[in-house]
C-alpha cells in the first residue's frame, strides 16, 4: 500500500505518525483506536495523537468509521471505495465484511429523502458465528 500517495491524494501532510497508523489499520481492519495505538507502540505515538490522526483520516475519506450496535467504541477500516456492510457475532464480537445488499451504492433507498442527497446506507447484520453456535446453541 502506498500510504504516502494515499495521504497526498487526500490532501493530507505525510507524517511518520500518519503512515504508521494507516499501515497498522491496513494490517488489522476493524480496529479501535486503542488497538491501533498498541500496534504502533514502537513509533512512540500517544493515544490522543492516534485519535486525532484517525479523525483526520476519516474526515479526508481515507478511512471509514464503523459504528456497531452495543459497541463501546468505534472501529476503523481503510476506505475501500465501496458501500459494503458488516456482519457481527453477538456473542464473540467477530466482524466480517458483507457485500452490498443490492449491489449498487448506496444499496438501500429510503422511502423519503427529506431533500437530502443520500451518500451511503449502513447495515449491520447481527448474527451468531459458527464457533459460538457450536459452543452454546441459541435459545
Amino acid at each position: 500500500m502506498d500510504t504516502s500517495g494515499i495521504l497526498r491524494d487526500a490532501g493530507l501532510r505525510v507524517t511518520v505518525q500518519r503512515i504508521a497508523v494507516l499501515q497498522a489499520l491496513a494490517l488489522s481492519p476493524h480496529s479501535s483506536a486503542d488497538r491501533i495505538h498498541a500496534a504502533v507502540a514502537g513509533a512512540d505515538i500517544a493515544l490522543p495523537t492516534v485519535h486525532a490522526i484517525l479523525g483526520d483520516l476519516a474526515t479526508a475519506g481515507v478511512i471509514r468509521r464503523v459504528s456497531l450496535p452495543d459497541a463501546d467504541r468505534a472501529l476503523f477500516e481503510v476506505e475501500r471505495g465501496d458501500n459494503h456492510h458488516h456482519m457481527q457475532c453477538v456473542r464473540c464480537g467477530r466482524l466480517e465484511v458483507v457485500s452490498c445488499a443490492v449491489g449498487a451504492s448506496p444499496c438501500l433507498h429510503p422511502a423519503e429523502d427529506h431533500g437530502m442527497r443520500l451518500l451511503e446506507a449502513s447495515v449491520t447484520y447481527r448474527a451468531i458465528c459458527r464457533d459460538c453456535d457450536e459452543v452454546r446453541p441459541a435459545p
